[in-house]
């Protein structure tokens, strides 16, 4: 917090110097607080990186889950030697799972604690609905674990075009005023020498 303080009043301060007039005082408290709300809104590097790294250990809990339910293993028992084998910050909100179901939580209460993860909310329906209806939830969390290992594909394809595309704007901002100071204005003076 004390960072996000700091940067906002050295932002409002430069601002309020650089304008150099009476008026830029008030401007640089507008910005100073418009930057505070804007680092407050953003999510701190740790959390995103430990939501990141569970959403990618996502498709292999189903899979384990599956196959510990299809051992015969009850749904809370499964989930929790799930929580065990994983590592990371998965394994904390799937142990948080199982002692909610072993304490007698309804099941969607208790799958909520996976509700903050990107593609959790499919597998918290499955779930829910399986335990509403006593289908088999060993089946729709294999289909689960191949559906998420693909949108986690698409989605490093379109960050890596995304990325492709990004670099081109500094090389053309680098490359394209050197072309013209090197190849274009020298031509331009050498013919405008001829004509004067």
């Amino acid at each position: 917090m004390r960072h996000r303080l700091v940067v906002s009043l050295l932002c409002g301060a430069a601002v309020a110097w650089y304008s150099g007039r009476w008026w830029g005082i008030a401007l640089g408290a507008l910005v100073a607080y418009g930057t505070e709300r804007f680092l407050r809104r953003q999510e701190p590097a740790a959390v995103r990186a430990a939501r990141e790294q569970a959403e990618a250990d996502l498709p292999l809990a189903a899979e384990l889950l599956a196959a510990a339910l299809r051992a015969g293993a009850p749904v809370e028992r499964a989930v929790a030697a799930v929580a065990e084998a994983l590592s990371g910050p998965l394994s904390d909100r799937l142990d948080r799972v199982a002692r909610s179901l072993r304490l007698g939580a309804d099941p969607p209460e208790a799958w909520a604690h996976l509700a903050a993860l990107g593609g959790a909310d499919r597998l918290i329906a499955a779930a829910v609905r399986s335990s509403a209806s006593g289908a088999a939830l060993a089946g729709a969390l294999t289909r689960l674990a191949g559906e998420f290992r693909a949108d986690r594909a698409i989605a490093a394809e379109a960050s890596a075009r995304r990325a492709g595309v990004l670099i081109v704007l500094p090389l053309g901002l680098c490359f394209l005023p050197a072309f013209l100071l090197t190849g274009l204005v020298p031509v331009v003076v050498a013919v405008l020498g001829d004509v004067m």
